[in-house]
């Protein structure tokens, strides 16, 4: 892993962020790229009448500050920080970033079942999960040491799921973490009986090149499976797949990967497709 991004906009959930990726970027001798969305009015940029450079700049500057201010920390002793500045809040301009620098991860900081901070307010999680082609890792408080044991990662186990499975398979070998798979199946449609779940979960495996075991786990809603297996197991993270720009996988359909980003107490990682 040699580049990180982390979106900061200077709250309490960025240190998170930065205090994750700093402890991976110490066990890997990673570069960490911080990212700031200075967000121009849009008459400042692109109206003759209305555009003053000295606001433009007075911005920057004061955006500079703020990160000089910000990335003065201990914690980022002897680590390559790099600090870069973008004009917009255009959420596909992370995923930009992390192509043009060659990124391997993206560290984001979140309030939880409150909301998202700032810069991540509203659905802007699933927007840079959407357009991201490397894992988002989503923090919910300070971690001074990010150490993760039990990884907990739940999948639907169809052959479209293949690449984030074996992304995940990847991130639980970097972090030397047991990864602990589960299929969640639930009422309905959707429903499998135990007999067709492991056909399934079967032929998966075989296509992944990959012995492993498998938890079917049964509950209301997959949602509901995923935080209660991981609570059950004691994961210190979970992963799921996503469709990227397609929004949350079938699996995950609706607000459920959204969800579960925002109720579950540990970190979340998102894998794409």
């Amino acid at each position: 892993m040699k580049k990180i991004i982390v979106p900061v906009d200077f709250s309490e959930q960025s240190e998170y962020a930065m205090q994750v990726a700093a402890s991976l970027a110490k066990k890997h001798g990673s570069e960490i790229i911080a990212l700031h969305m200075l967000e121009l009015n849009q008459a400042i940029v692109s109206s003759s009448e209305g555009f003053h450079p000295e606001q433009t700049v007075f911005l920057l500057k004061l955006a500079e500050k703020r990160f000089k201010d910000f990335l003065d920390k201990p914690y980022l002793k002897d680590i390559t920080t790099t600090p870069i500045v973008k004009h917009y809040k255009v959420f596909s301009e992370v995923n930009e970033v992390a192509s043009e620098t060659k990124a391997e991860l993206i560290v984001m900081g979140s309030h939880g079942s409150d909301g998202l901070a700032e810069l991540l307010v509203g659905s802007n999680t699933e927007k840079v999960v959407r357009n991201a082609e490397v894992p988002v890792l989503v923090i919910k408080e300070g971690m001074k040491d990010f150490k993760i044991e039990r990884f907990a990662f739940a999948c639907d186990f169809k052959e479209e799921s293949l690449p984030a499975f074996k992304k995940a398979k990847e991130f639980a070998e970097l972090l030397s973490a047991d990864l602990e798979l589960v299929y969640v199946n639930t009422p309905g449609d959707q429903f499998l009986s135990t007999k067709h779940a492991y056909e399934r979960i079967n032929l998966f495996l075989s296509k992944a090149n990959a012995g492993m075991q498998v938890e079917i786990y049964n509950d209301y809603s997959v949602e509901e499976g995923i935080l209660a297996y991981s609570e059950t197991i004691n994961a210190d993270i979970i992963g799921i797949p996503t469709h990227g720009r397609k929004g949350i996988a079938h699996f995950f359909r609706g607000s459920i990967g959204e969800d579960v980003v925002n109720h579950s107490k540990i970190p979340v990682v998102t894998f794409k497709i």
